[in-house]
């Protein structure tokens, strides 16, 4: 699906710090501890420079928490290697640093710029896997069959150096021309596989576009953004190394799961029904992940499918455990137990998942100071999912309601990607998507599921940051 772009006005974002209370500066102290951390460089571990890592992000990202090498095993089957910021080597553990990231939980986006989680002398330099320089890493290796299944997993405190910031648009342009550079170059024939491996054990992965705000010379743009294969090959390698940190916790009895329950199966009979009333195949026994992975959300009948499949994945949480495991080990969107694990510069429980890993793997004691953090975990990240949650809608709202201020009364033409279930005495309605501009609101009126229809622009209200159409016939 191409990308859609319009331009946008001017827009004052930091209403939403103030409403939000989002953090502003670091404390001193917390700075302090910081900008001596960065000085200190903080090497240690095996000596891994040889390895000619890579790392592939957003182009204008410098918070660079992931560096990968993908290679063959003799034999047959793959090798993994995926280098993680050490962010635990540069945070002391009862430092003024740490409590702050407590206070934070992980770094809220806004589009006129980021709340990071740690300082930026730290998440865009001494702890940032940029190019060209040692980096403390914790180093993951792992081992597959030639059917993708784990084989082996080693891990390692080591030093690293990455040997060029890729961004996905120009790795894309790479791996279609044949050109992907060497530690990347199995990327896309890896990524399926372990695509079709997470299809089969009945993931669900939602490749909907997204709704982004973009800087536009001195305005903003509201841009509806599909995701690139390689940005799926890429989440691919993350999910594979969280497969590889839950089994690590399971087989020691202690850590922090990233769980969801899995489709209830009266939610699935909906979905199958959803499917049927809009067209889309469902094949006899095929798995819901299989099913979603076929469909193409560039079309209003596609889109709306997977609207409804959305509702499939609902009740993440971070789970942690001591001892014996808990009572729901497994992640319903990645179909097996899972564990974040590889985002520490953005994520306040990768840092302490991943101390747990290490001494795990090394046969060791977990650190007391990872171990008694566990249970405050879900929390911490609880709170801050919703915080972030809040903000990135919060901004797509604003920049809806400022785009459209000067256009109500207007009729548009959009596709029904959800109908609104019968509640009292609120009158019928949903949710429709525009194409231009790449809008996302409530519509009142008799609306027919996956259906291009005419709406009327009704609302627009830049202060409440509410957009509503009504069925224009």
């Amino acid at each position: 699906m191409p990308i859609k772009r319009v331009w946008a006005p001017q827009i004052d974002f930091s209403v939403l710090r103030r409403e939000l209370r989002l953090p502003g500066e670091f404390p001193a102290d917390a700075m302090a501890e910081a900008e001596a951390a960065a000085r200190e460089g903080r090497l240690t571990g095996a000596d891994r420079t040889d390895i000619p890592f890579v790392t592939i992000d957003p182009a204008s990202s410098t918070d660079l928490d992931q560096a990968m090498h993908l290679e063959r095993r003799a034999g047959g089957g793959y090798r993994v290697r995926y280098a993680i910021a050490d962010v635990a080597s540069f945070v002391r553990a009862d430092g003024a640093l740490a409590a702050e990231t407590w206070v934070r939980g992980q770094t809220v986006y806004l589009p006129d710029g980021r709340i990071p989680l740690h300082p930026a002398v730290l998440s865009e330099g001494a702890a940032s896997l940029l190019p060209e320089v040692e980096r403390a890493a914790v180093l993951w290796t792992i081992d597959l069959d030639a059917d993708g299944a784990i084989a082996e997993v080693g891990l390692e405190r080591a030093r690293v150096r990455s040997r060029a910031k890729l961004d996905y648009e120009g790795v894309q342009r790479q791996v279609d021309a044949g050109t992907a550079p060497e530690p990347l170059a199995l990327l896309p024939e890896l990524g399926a596989l372990l695509a079709r491996r997470a299809a089969d054990r009945g993931a669900v992965n939602l490749p909907l576009p997204e709704q982004e705000v973009e800087r536009a010379g001195d305005g903003w743009r509201l841009v509806l953004r599909a995701p690139l294969a390689v940005e799926e090959y890429n989440a691919q390698i993350s999910l594979l190394t969280g497969m590889a940190g839950a089994g690590l916790m399971l087989r020691g009895g202690v850590g922090l799961l990233r769980t969801m329950p899995a489709p209830k199966p009266e939610a699935v009979d909906k979905l199958r029904a959803a499917a049927g009333s809009l067209g889309m195949p469902w094949p006899a026994g095929a798995s819901v992940g299989a099913v979603v992975a076929a469909v193409d959300p560039g079309t209003p009948r596609g889109a709306a499918f997977l609207d409804q499949a959305a509702e499939l994945l609902r009740g993440a949480a971070y789970t942690p455990f001591d001892g014996a495991p808990p009572a729901e080990t497994g992640h319903g969107g990645v179909g097996a137990p899972y564990a974040h694990v590889t985002a520490p510069l953005r994520r306040l429980a990768d840092r302490f998942a991943t101390e747990v890993c290490l001494a795990l793997a090394a046969g060791e004691p977990v650190p007391d100071w990872a171990r008694e953090a566990l249970p405050r975990l879900p929390k911490a990240m609880g709170d801050s999912d919703r915080l972030a949650g809040a903000a990135n809608r919060g901004a797509i709202d604003l920049a809806e309601a400022v785009l459209l201020h000067d256009r109500v009364g207007e009729t548009f033409e959009a596709g029904v990607v959800d109908r609104d279930e019968p509640r009292g005495n609120r009158p019928p309605g949903g949710t429709v998507a525009l194409d231009e501009p790449a809008v996302r609101a409530r519509c009142v009126g008799d609306l027919p599921l996956g259906e291009r229809v005419a709406v009327r622009l009704t609302t627009a209200d830049p202060a409440t940051r509410k957009v509503e159409f009504e069925h224009a016939g």
